[in-house]
């Protein structure tokens, strides 16, 4: 008798829960936390980190200089993934600084882009727009509910406390297994970081990271990406399929002279053939008539030609240098104040990048 009425229960829940699924709207939704995607653009272990979304570990925080600690918050060039049979996809997400910029918008420095898996391809759906650090926004609704694959960058300017993914209440989500291939490490300045991509997945690392499927590590500091030995050493405890440096932005001629080689010699401490990719300072649009400006950029780009030089001819492998011209195009349109890229300009920076790879031999065919 216990039985049947037991069953006669569950008969009764479970309706219940269908009938409340299907008569709610916004009630309908039940918001799942990090055990339940893929975290990606980072090789931290969480255990080691402050906060699972921070790009350096808590033993850094006394380590770096107080600048790059506090960029190291934000979650630029990391992403989550994950599957779903959901007919709407919502987020929620808690910031820490709820950070604006006057040549930024705030799509880019705190929103959260939706992207899915359309055979083979990350296709791009909507953003979720911030409005203060608590946020909750619906990205997608009145879809089949067809499992699908979904991936989502998180803010490049500003730093994530926590993240949920919301979905209906009557379907599953599911953790993907961990992409196992090699990682490409990215260290620069403020363009590294995504500066002034209109929304997070227009940053070129996360562009080359759907292109190629390859999980691409986001160490953009703005302001702050110079060759510094902590930096170094972290970057040298990867084990990528090659490094790409892009500090010379943010450095000056002599301290481009004092530790180009130094980074090299770092990283080949642990990984003697693994290739390292300079990328030299970009031409500024300002350049095409502020004299002193261009004599700078000149003199920066020839110090670290010299490095590079030396490397060659002491016989240091695997070492290349990217000329920036032509980076992001010929017609001056790619930037949004004469430095920094619009979404425009990361696109071509992004295929600017791919190609020399694919020139330098560097990628896996299975990425071609």
């Amino acid at each position: 008798m216990y039985i049947i009425r037991f069953q006669y229960l569950l008969v009764f829940l479970f309706v219940s829960h269908s009938f409340l699924c299907l008569s709610q709207d916004e009630s309908n939704i039940v918001y799942y936390g990090k055990d339940y995607f893929i975290l990606e653009g980072t090789e931290i272990d969480e255990s080691l980190k402050e906060n699972p979304y921070d790009r350096l570990p808590l033993s850094y925080k006394n380590v770096v200089r107080k600048p790059v600690w506090e960029l190291s918050k934000n979650s630029s060039g990391m992403s989550i993934r994950f599957f779903s049979n959901s007919t709407s996809i919502h987020a929620k997400w808690t910031l820490l600084n709820d950070l604006s910029m006057n040549h930024m918008a705030d799509t880019g420095v705190k929103g959260i882009d939706l992207y899915f898996n359309n055979n083979g391809t990350w296709q791009y759906l909507n953003t979720a727009r911030p409005n203060g650090k608590e946020n909750v926004f619906e990205l997608m609704n009145s879809m089949s509910p067809k499992m699908r694959e979904y991936k989502m960058f998180l803010p490049l300017y500003d730093g994530v406390k926590s993240l949920e993914v919301g979905i209906d209440c009557n379907s599953v989500i599911k953790k993907p297994k961990k992409n196992t291939s090699k990682s490409i490490v990215f260290y620069g300045t403020s363009i590294t970081q995504g500066c002034c991509a209109s929304r997070p997945g227009m940053a070129h690392t996360n562009i080359i990271s759907r292109k190629l499927n390859i999980d691409c590590i986001n160490f953009g500091f703005s302001g702050n990406g110079r060759m510094e030995e902590p930096i170094n050493e972290l970057i040298s405890e990867s084990n990528p399929l090659f490094y790409v440096i892009e500090c010379l932005p943010n450095m000056k001629e002599e301290e481009v002279a004092t530790k180009a080689i130094p980074l090299v010699n770092t990283i080949r401490k642990k990984h003697p053939e693994t290739p390292i990719i300079f990328v030299e300072n970009f031409i500024y649009e300002t350049v095409a008539l502020n004299e002193k400006k261009a004599v700078e950029i000149n003199v920066k780009n020839k110090a670290l030609k010299d490095q590079y030089t030396k490397l060659i001819d002491n016989n240091v492998k695997n070492v290349f240098y990217i000329s920036a011209e032509k980076a992001t195009g010929i017609d001056h349109e790619g930037t949004v104040d004469g430095v920094h890229f619009t979404d425009l300009g990361f696109i071509r920076y992004a295929n600017f990048l791919i190609d020399r790879f694919e020139k330098l031999d560097l990628l896996p065919k299975q990425s071609r």
